[in-house]
Order: structure tokens, then sequence, then C-alpha cells
């Protein structure tokens, strides 16, 4: 993975130089070319931070979560040949956790077994924006026991 974002990064590094190129050529069809490259660049390089952000903070709250406990326990549900949960256990394990989110939605863990019940149950949407609130609520209860 390191790798592959040195390279980019490198990439994005060659793109913003040609533009800075196109920028000083008196043609003005080069002028627009470069600073399409340099857009371009920053655009790559912005996405390849907010998914590896994205990444170090999933990892984080998973992390957190399994020290606390909060993990989901999937190892008793029926599986497919391929390893994936079956979908009448996915509902299940679901179900059950829908009642953790209704008894107390404000706190992160329970968001956070939300969005991977929903994840199993195959509702990835739903799933993304649970483990967004997830991450918003532990890292607001990190930063106030900090402060």
């Amino acid at each position: 993975m390191t790798l592959v974002i040195l390279g980019l990064l490198l990439a994005f590094g060659l793109l913003i130089a040609q533009g800075i190129a196109g920028l000083r050529s008196p043609e003005v069809t080069e002028k627009g070319f470069g600073i399409g490259l340099i857009v371009l660049a920053l655009v790559g390089a912005w996405s390849i931070w907010v998914l590896v952000r994205n990444g170090f903070e999933l990892q984080n709250i998973s992390a957190r979560a399994r020290a606390e406990g909060f993990e989901l326990d999937t190892s008793g549900l029926e599986r497919r040949p391929s390893g994936r949960i079956m979908p009448e256990s996915a509902d299940k394990l679901f179900a059950d956790v829908s009642k953790e989110y209704e008894a107390n939605p404000e706190d992160w863990r329970v968001q956070y077994r939300l969005a991977r019940a929903y994840d199993h149950a195959g509702d990835r949407a739903r799933g993304r924006e649970f483990m967004k609130k997830a991450v918003a609520g532990e890292a607001a209860e990190r930063k106030a026991s900090r402060g």
C-alpha cells in the first residue's frame, strides 16, 4: 500500500511539473492544459489523502471496539462456502443489533455495531452512513476525555 501511495505521489508531482511547464508556455492552449494538469494532480492527491485518513479512522475505531469488547461476534453464524454470512443469519444479527441501537442510539459503539451489521446484511450504503456517525462519535469522546 505504501508503495502505491508513493507511486501516486510521484505521478502527481510529475503532473504538477508538466502543468507548471505548460503555464510557462506562450500558447494559451498549453496554459489551459497546464492548469488542468495541476488541478487534476491536486484533486488526485486530495482523494488519496481522504482514503488514507478514512482507512486510519476505521482501523482505530475497529481496534477500540475490539479492545472494549464491542466487536460483533459472527463466529457462530451460518456461512456460505465462500465464507460470507448466509442472508438469514445476517438478518437475524441485524435485528438483534437494531434493538441495541433503539435502546442507545447516541453511543458510537452501538452505531459501530449497527454499521457492521448493515455491512453483513449487504446494505453497504447505510453501513457507511452509520460508520461515519460512529467515527465522529468516537472522535468526540476521545477529544472530550483528553480535554
